[in-house]
């Protein structure tokens, strides 16, 4: 059985991601901040789907627990065989780019970009040490956004987060091709969360102005069903590739 870790697990988009990979025969290993008896509500998701995981906690973007998780991950599973960096944070306070603080940017930075680089590292370096498993030794996939490429200039440290991460994609496939790793990204767009909810009437708005072709709200399992795509593995002669998952927002019209 194929062997999943994926962080920021325990709501949202990576809990969509944990359930869809589940009931996909995937065993998981999910990095959340708090243990799961904060989140009865996803315990009860997961286990009503049937779903094979294992609960891990730890700061995404403190060094020593992400050994820690990830060592605990190989103890729990024996393997990883796709990791999903999807653990991400939002400004606490959006802010017009000529206010926004370094506190802030350092927030966002360390917990979307910097804590995905080193995580990555982290399991790419154990997944060279394990035996191949169909021709390969692994599959990363980052969750980045629309917003690795559409500013939004009260929300700029955000923004150059996630592009920070489309980077990291490129940079990983292109290290890892020959090692049997392939690398992959998923952008979603506009996407009903927790996260979300501070702007739910200002994208409602743009969804009833038809600035989305496929006029509705995303969901995280929009954004689980394309992670599975890449997880599948049937995509063998690509890597560094990304997928919008937005609606067509992406598409410019006149």
């Amino acid at each position: 059985m194929k062997c999943a870790f994926v962080t920021g697990g325990s709501r949202g988009i990576g809990l969509a991601i944990v359930r869809e990979l589940g009931q996909h025969g995937f065993r998981v290993t999910l990095m959340a901040t708090r243990s799961e008896e904060h989140y009865p509500e996803s315990v009860k998701l997961l286990k009503d789907a049937g779903v094979e995981y294992v609960w891990l906690t730890g700061d995404i973007g403190n060094s020593a627990d992400r050994e820690r998780v990830v060592k605990e991950a190989i103890t729990a599973m024996g393997r990883i065989d796709v990791l999903v960096n999807n653990a991400g944070v939002a400004p606490r306070v959006r802010a017009d780019l000529l206010t926004m603080t370094e506190e802030s940017y350092d927030y966002v930075m360390n917990t979307n970009t910097k804590a995905n680089m080193f995580m990555t590292q982290s399991v790419a370096n154990q997944m060279l040490q394990q035996e191949a498993f169909e021709d390969r030794k692994g599959i990363i996939i980052n969750i980045s956004s629309c917003s690795a490429q559409v500013s939004s200039v009260n929300r700029g440290e955000y923004c150059v987060s996630k592009a920070g991460i489309s980077m990291l994609t490129c940079l990983y496939a292109d290290r890892l091709a020959e090692e049997g790793i392939l690398v992959y990204e998923v952008r979603p767009g506009v996407i009903r969360t927790d996260m979300t909810k501070k702007v739910e009437d200002k994208y409602s708005r743009l969804i009833e102005q038809k600035v989305f072709p496929i006029a509705r709200w995303g969901t995280p399992e929009d954004v689980a069903k394309a992670v599975y795509a890449f997880a599948s593995g049937l995509f063998p002669y690509t890597t560094g590739n990304y997928v919008d998952v937005d609606g067509g927002f992406h598409i410019q019209r006149l």
